[in-house]
C-alpha cells in the first residue's frame, strides 16, 4: 500500500509539467491565432476566440506527431514521457516552438529506432495534408500591394502541389492569403521537415542511422554544411539551426542489438520518410 502511494506521488511531477506546458501552449497559440486576425488581445479580449481554429489545428498536428513517437516507443518496450509542449511568446507567429518526448530507456535495435523516429513525422505529415486541404478551400487570392513590404511564406513542394490542386494557378502579382487552418498546415509541414533533418539524434538522424548505419556521421556533417550554405544565401534562420544541431551533437549512440537488420517494410518506411523530408523542406521559409 505504501509502495503504491509512493509510486503515485512520484508520477505526479511527471504528469504535472507536461499538463502545465500544454495549457500554456493552448493559450499562446490562441493568442498567436488571434493576432493573425488583427485582434489586439489587450483591447479586445473577447475576440481571442478567433484564434481557436488556428490553435486547435496546430496542436492537433503536433499532438499527432508526438503521440506517434509515444505509441511507437510503447510498442517496442521503450519508456517514454508524455509530450512536452513548448509555448512561445506572442511575437512568434506560431505561438509554440513545437513539442518533444523524452525516452527513458535505451532503444535496442534498428527496427525499433526506425519505427520510433519515422512514425511521428509521418503521422504529422498526413495530418498536415488533411488540414492544409481544408484550409486552402477557405483561403483567398489577393493582389500583392506594391507600396508595402509584405511578409511572404515560402512553399514546400507538397504545399505547392496542394495549393495548385485546390486553388489552381495564381496569377502574377497575386498571392494566396492563407486561412488560419491552412497556415497551421504550412507550419506542420515546416516542423516535419525540421524533425526529419538527417542530423544527429533528430527524427531524421534516427532514420538515417537505422538505414545507413556507419554513413550517419558523414550525412549529418553534409546536412549541416548544406544548412550553413542556405543560411548564407537564402534564410539566416538556417544558420541558427546549423549551430543548434551542432551544439546538440551529431553523433548517434550505438544500439545494444545493432546487428539486427531492417526488414523490407521498414526500409521502405525509411526511404518514404526521406522522401517526405524532400517534399516538406523549404529553402526560403520566410521572405519580405
Amino acid at each position: 500500500m505504501e509502495e503504491a502511494a509512493q509510486r503515485e506521488s512520484s508520477q505526479r511531477p511527471r504528469l504535472l509539467l507536461p499538463a502545465l506546458l500544454f495549457i500554456l501552449t493552448i493559450a499562446t497559440t490562441i493568442i498567436a491565432g488571434a493576432l493573425q486576425k488583427g485582434v489586439n488581445p489587450f483591447q479586445e479580449p473577447l475576440r481571442l476566440i478567433e484564434g481557436i481554429p488556428f490553435s486547435l489545428t496546430l496542436l492537433t498536428i503536433l499532438l499527432t506527431h508526438e503521440l506517434g513517437h509515444f505509441f511507437a516507443s510503447r510498442t517496442h518496450g521503450v519508456q517514454a514521457s508524455l509530450p512536452y509542449f513548448i509555448p512561445a511568446p506572442p511575437p512568434f507567429l506560431a505561438g509554440t516552438f513545437g513539442a518533444v518526448i523524452k525516452t527513458r530507456s535505451p532503444i535496442m535495435d534498428k527496427r525499433a529506432l526506425l519505427d520510433i523516429g519515422a512514425i511521428g513525422p509521418l503521422a504529422g505529415f498526413l495530418t498536415s495534408i488533411v488540414v492544409t486541404v481544408i484550409g486552402l478551400n477557405f483561403s483567398t487570392i489577393i493582389t500583392i500591394p506594391e507600396e508595402k513590404e509584405v511578409l511572404g511564406l515560402g512553399s514546400s513542394l507538397i504545399f505547392s502541389i496542394l495549393s495548385y490542386l485546390v486553388i489552381g494557378p495564381v496569377p502574377e502579382g497575386q498571392d494566396i492569403l492563407l486561412n488560419p487552418i491552412a497556415f497551421a498546415g504550412w507550419i506542420g509541414f515546416f516542423i516535419t521537415s525540421l524533425n526529419l533533418l538527417p542530423i544527429g539524434q533528430l527524427d531524421g538522424g534516427h532514420i538515417i542511422y537505422a538505414v545507413f548505419g556507419k554513413w550517419h556521421r558523414l550525412i549529418s556533417i553534409t546536412m549541416i554544411v548544406t544548412l550553413t550554405v542556405f543560411g548564407i544565401f537564402t534564410w539566416q534562420g538556417w544558420l541558427f539551426w546549423a549551430i543548434l544541431v551542432t551544439l546538440l551533437g551529431i553523433k548517434h549512440p550505438p544500439l545494444m542489438e545493432g546487428q539486427i537488420a531492417l526488414d523490407r517494410k521498414r526500409k521502405i518506411i525509411g526511404w518514404l520518410s526521406l522522401a517526405v523530408f524532400v517534399l516538406t523542406f523549404i529553402p526560403l521559409p520566410i521572405a519580405i
